[in-house]
């Protein structure tokens, strides 16, 4: 009888092998889910969640995080993989496979009689080689554009279809470019995704600026203004209430109306600055003149500034005031007093574009902006999630080549090169811990079987090949998917990220040798009415 069982005689205990069968199984489980979606010829999934919203992805940080999992070790596998997603940004798919592939060939000695103690001490052997393998086969380059390309596209295409990321791509690497500065960590918050639903997917495009939610609110206002001088400002334009109760006492109608007045005057005097400002900096010239406010302006005010051509937007979003600032130039101020051009930002083209009833503000053409925004458009919601998605990944993918320095190639060339180092190294492990090694190169290679399989072609025999060629021509051999036949990845720009493949291979191996050596599962929590008996 289970120990737990003489203090808690309603705790559901598994034991020794029952256990380990329980974690092997829902392992096996997850990995059979997402096996399917590895890879540019992985299928899709389709999430229908219980308030009928329908989700279409094949990517498995948003099919981990959207699927409801009950079972205690998938959901721990699944919480690794998610955070594997939020760290790096790549490898949930691959992280999940690895691990419930490491168990499966794990079970397979442990079934004939050898302790799991052992397995895991071969699985750590296995994994400083395979450390020392991944950094033999890094390719450190120079990260020009070129190779920033051919890093989001291998990202992108295991995302979405090879069209739609052939134009994500360039989008996606050229943000990047801009908003980088030497010397500073990448930013990715100052790329902002903004989504219309409007035309198809591969009008998505970069607009080397912003685009608000919203337009100016005065019929007299300029639609289009090129060469405009932009003032970012947090400044109310408009009459306020005092934050604390308060009210004017007044005696006559005369002492009311200089109060109205002399309210107004207050207002009219910041709106003159505004004028005096776009006089001086546009005077005897074509330049436009664009105000964006954080705070509020009244029509009054609205009116004045169209009479003098300014075109005003008020209640600008507060993310967006950072970003005005960083794409635009110039700075954001929170006072009209000491008002000058050096406050000044500038955009070649602001220009309000209407779509049914919703108006957007697009402000383009800034010079070295060090905020962009990727505009993804698509005919409808699934497509403009898919492809904030696939977006989100393919950014992190190339701040993570120009952060490693480095890459290392894709197609599975890494896996076959690892798995073939772990079977030479295998001899000079000691005892019985060889065989944990030999099960970590076995396990690696359902990367590139998975691969094989998803695009159609027979897993063994393609494996056999990519092997063979590896074996003979020493050089990092992967999987052509358009043709099932060895091909040398590098040659043909298939990158994947150092940082990925190097912290698949710590996390898998630390999860998968901690469910190993876990020999007994026990639900006991307390609970109402629960009694523990001596």
């Amino acid at each position: 009888m289970a120990a737990i069982k003489a203090l808690n005689s309603r705790a559901e205990v598994a034991r020794a092998q029952a256990a380990l069968a329980v974690n092997i199984s829902a392992a096996r489980g997850l990995q059979d889910v997402l096996r399917t979606n590895l890879g540019p010829k992985g299928t899709m999934k389709m999430l229908v969640s219980g308030a009928g919203d329908i989700k279409l992805t094949k990517d498995g940080n948003v099919l981990l995080h959207e699927m409801q999992i009950q079972h205690p070790t998938a959901s721990l596998i699944a919480k690794v993989a998610t955070a594997q997603d939020d760290v790096i940004g790549d490898g949930t798919t691959s992280n999940v496979l690895i691990i419930g592939e490491l168990l499966k060939q794990a079970d397979l000695y442990i079934s004939e009689g050898l302790h799991p103690r052992i397995i895991a001490e071969g699985f750590e052997a296995a994994k400083i080689k395979a450390l020392e393998v991944l950094e033999q086969v890094k390719v450190k380059k120079e990260m020009k554009r070129e190779m920033l390309l051919a890093v989001a596209r291998t990202s992108l295409r295991t995302k979405v279809h090879a069209d739609l990321a052939d134009v994500l791509t360039e989008a996606v690497v050229d943000s990047v470019l801009t908003i980088r500065r030497p010397g500073y960590p990448i930013d990715l918050f100052m790329v902002e995704i903004m989504e219309m639903k409007h035309k198809s997917e591969t009008d998505t495009k970069l607009i080397r600026g912003l685009i608000l939610d919203h337009g100016a609110r005065h019929p007299d206002m300029k639609k289009r203004v090129e060469d405009a001088f932009i003032l970012i400002c947090n400044v109310s334009l408009e009459y306020e209430k005092t934050e604390v109760s308060s009210g004017f006492f007044y005696k006559t109608a005369e002492d009311k109306e200089k109060l109205v007045k002399a309210e107004r005057k207050f207002i009219e005097d910041r709106v003159q600055k505004i004028i005096d400002l776009k006089d001086k900096v546009c005077a005897q010239s074509n330049k436009g003149f664009v105000v964006i406010n954080q705070k509020g302006i009244d029509p009054f005010s609205l009116d004045a500034l169209a009479r003098h051509g300014i075109v005003a937007l008020r209640r600008a979003k507060r993310r967006n005031m950072e970003r005005l600032s960083l794409a635009c130039g110039g700075m954001a101020v929170n006072s009209l007093e000491d008002l000058n051009v050096d406050c000044l930002g500038h955009a070649g083209l602001v220009y309000e574009y209407m779509l049914g009833e919703e108006k957007f503000t697009f402000i383009e053409d800034c010079v070295n902006p060090r905020s962009v925004t990727l505009l993804v458009k698509g005919p409808n919601k699934h497509t403009l999630t898919q492809i904030k998605d696939a977006i989100r990944d393919g950014l992190r993918a190339v701040k993570n080549a120009i952060e490693d320095g480095c890459v290392v190639p894709g197609a599975g060339a890494v896996e076959v090169a690892i798995a073939a180092a772990l079977v030479r190294y295998k001899h000079s492990v000691k005892g019985r811990a060889l065989l944990g090694v030999q099960a970590f190169a076995d396990a690696l290679l359902i990367i590139p079987k998975v691969l094989a399989q998803n695009s159609g072609y027979d897993l063994q025999e393609t494996l056999v090949k990519v092997q063979a060629e590896h074996s003979e021509s020493r050089q990092l051999v992967g999987i052509d998917l358009n043709s099932g036949e060895p091909m040398v990845a590098a040659d043909a720009g298939v990158w994947d990220n150092y940082c990925v493949k190097k912290q698949l291979l710590h996390s898998c191996t630390v999860i998968a040798t901690n469910i190993l050596l876990v020999d007994e599962i026990m639900r006991a929590g307390k609970g109402e009415g629960w009694r523990v008996s001596y």
